[in-house]
């Protein structure tokens, strides 16, 4: 099972290295690095240029807000930079923000980020091949790439290209065109798993007539962890603030729905609105929060991801703890997390 964890969104510039030295001591193989108040291509290059042997991928890059070359370029350097270590991931973010923040259009999101990943495949091989660029699709057209402008063949594997998403259309875009899907926290659940998420990767893998089996899919659940039972019930206070928060926007009312808690996602929807957000974490009941994740101790943890996980996915994403005296703990976890069977092959249950 791959092993992976997130650089914290607020991580400074110059608190990168650290960060990621201490990941890659503590035994994760990848680190995503997400889009929010920093650029995240200088992110990657400080994350790879300060670690040996973890991939750095995006998790995820806001496609809409930059070119298909813009980005192209930028991961092409980081794969060269890192011997292959850097993998690109992409996603559409939402309208509010595509139009609001950034000041680009917005159309059909799923049609764009599909065109934007064959543009950016298109856009490799002819960094790869020196060959001319000749590229059509409904929202991206690329006519032009001069010799003085192509930066040259590779000599590891073209960037990986992972997505993310939650509607159906989206899975069905990644299990057609991705390598890899990161799946949403409120999606990270055998239920949805199992009832929604692999079997649209898999209908998107054989509209598109992929032999490979589809995307390796890595899910981030809000795991609930400590090394003792009052650090485990400390986590459990934020981790039920985090997703009453999460599970107060509609669209990710499907696990909740699916596990019989309507009301109770009607309820997280009605406070949101009402700006009632400081009370929003007593509509997720003990209940309600036994049921959407994993919890347990460091010792544990281990049995009970295999639980839920064996044989559903390819990666996990855990959050590193936040005091440095349980890391030894922390890594001996890892460990046996590790030896979790992963999905057989990608997309697909094993």
């Amino acid at each position: 099972m791959e092993l992976v964890t997130s650089l914290p969104a607020d991580t400074r510039l110059s608190q990168v290295a650290a960060r990621v030295r201490r990941i890659e001591e503590l035994g994760f193989d990848t680190v995503h690095v997400s889009e929010t108040v920093h650029d995240p291509f200088a992110v990657c290059a400080l994350a790879l240029e300060h670690s040996s042997r973890l991939t750095v991928r995006t998790s995820m890059v806001v496609a809409f807000a930059r070119s298909p070359m813009v980005t192209a370029c930028a991961a092409w350097d980081l794969a060269e930079l890192s011997g292959g270590r850097f993998q690109l991931g992409v996603a559409s973010q939402v309208r509010g923000n595509i139009v609001g923040r950034y000041s680009m259009p917005w159309s059909d999101p799923v049609a764009q980020l599909s065109d934007y990943v064959d543009s950016l495949r298109a856009i490799f091989a002819a960094f790869q091949d020196g060959t001319g660029l000749n590229h059509h699709s409904s929202h991206y057209e690329f006519t032009r790439l001069q010799p003085y402008f192509n930066p040259g063949p590779l000599a590891v594997p073209a960037p990986a290209i992972w997505t993310g998403g939650v509607n159906r259309r989206m899975c069905e875009l990644a299990g057609a065109t991705a390598d890899g899907f990161v799946v949403h926290p409120t999606a990270s659940h055998p239920v949805t798993l199992r009832g929604h998420l692999l079997p649209t990767l898999n209908d998107g893998a054989a509209q598109r007539g992929r032999s490979d089996g589809g995307p390796r899919v890595v899910v981030v659940p809000k795991v609930v962890t400590g090394h003792d039972e009052a650090a485990v019930a400390s986590q459990r206070e934020k981790v039920r603030s985090e997703l009453a928060f999460l599970y107060s926007t509609p669209a990710y009312r499907g696990l909740l729905d699916a596990l019989g808690y309507a009301d109770a996602a009607s309820d997280f929807t009605a406070y949101a609105q009402a700006k009632r957000w400081d009370e929003l974490p007593r509509l997720l009941t003990d209940d309600l929060l036994d049921r959407l994740v994993p919890q347990a101790t460091y010792a544990d943890l281990p049995a009970v991801l295999e639980r839920w996980f064996c044989g559903l996915c390819h990666g996990i994403s855990l959050a590193a703890p936040e005091n440095p005296d349980h890391d030894a703990e922390f890594r001996a976890m890892l460990t046996r997390v590790r030896a979790i069977s992963p999905a057989l092959q990608g997309g697909g249950q094993g």
